[in-house]
């Protein structure tokens, strides 16, 4: 595809409409394969008291975002779009920066993630509902995928909650912030 604007999409949809929901959901295709590679960079890096449950939690999300990244790629192409998948065009266009922790324990790198988790799903959500008239069956798709991402999440936060329902992340607004309020509160302290 050399512009912006493919040369046909799906019957009924207006290539302007098309070339709108591409972009879109290349910015999806890319916050995907990002997640993709954080959770493996979780998966290698976790230690700790909890490290197992953690390590073995986390692969099977990876599968299943991987399939999310297949769907999103065949959807872009169904409409007539070019997906891109090189990791250059993803740090060129993402507005995004590398997940920050490191080798770290378990349930830093759980509060982290919670903060990735809500991002992604708030950026799913916004797609959703910009594909709320336009396109049903990409919208339908980002709701299958929001159901998938929203459980992924609960796993994480589950490890992250009081007995009175609290998130030790509650008020963490950066990766390196919800990492260290986990921690702490792991600790013991609040």
């Amino acid at each position: 595809m050399t512009s912006e604007t493919p040369d046909y999409t799906v019957p009924g949809m207006s290539t302007k409409d098309g070339a709108a929901i591409i972009k879109m959901l290349q910015t999806r295709l890319h916050a995907l394969n990002d997640l993709a590679l954080t959770l493996k960079h979780i998966h290698w890096n976790v230690v700790g008291p909890h490290f197992i449950a953690v390590h073995e939690m986390i692969d099977p999300q990876v599968d299943q975002v991987r399939e999310m990244i297949d769907d999103l790629a065949e959807r872009i192409s169904t409409l007539g779009g070019e997906p891109k998948g090189t990791p250059g065009a993803l740090v060129a266009e993402r507005s995004w920066d590398d997940y920050s922790i490191g080798r770290a324990e378990s349930i830093a790198h759980l509060g982290a993630l919670d903060m990735v988790y809500t991002s992604i799903i708030e950026e799913h959500r916004a797609a959703m509902k910009a594909t709320d008239e336009s396109d049903p069956v990409t919208q339908d798709m980002l709701i299958e995928q929001l159901r998938g991402l929203e459980l992924f999440q609960w796993f994480v936060r589950a490890h992250l909650e009081s007995g009175g329902g609290r998130l030790s992340t509650a008020d963490a607004h950066t990766e390196r912030k919800a990492a260290q309020q986990a921690a702490e509160e792991a600790r013991g302290r609040p």
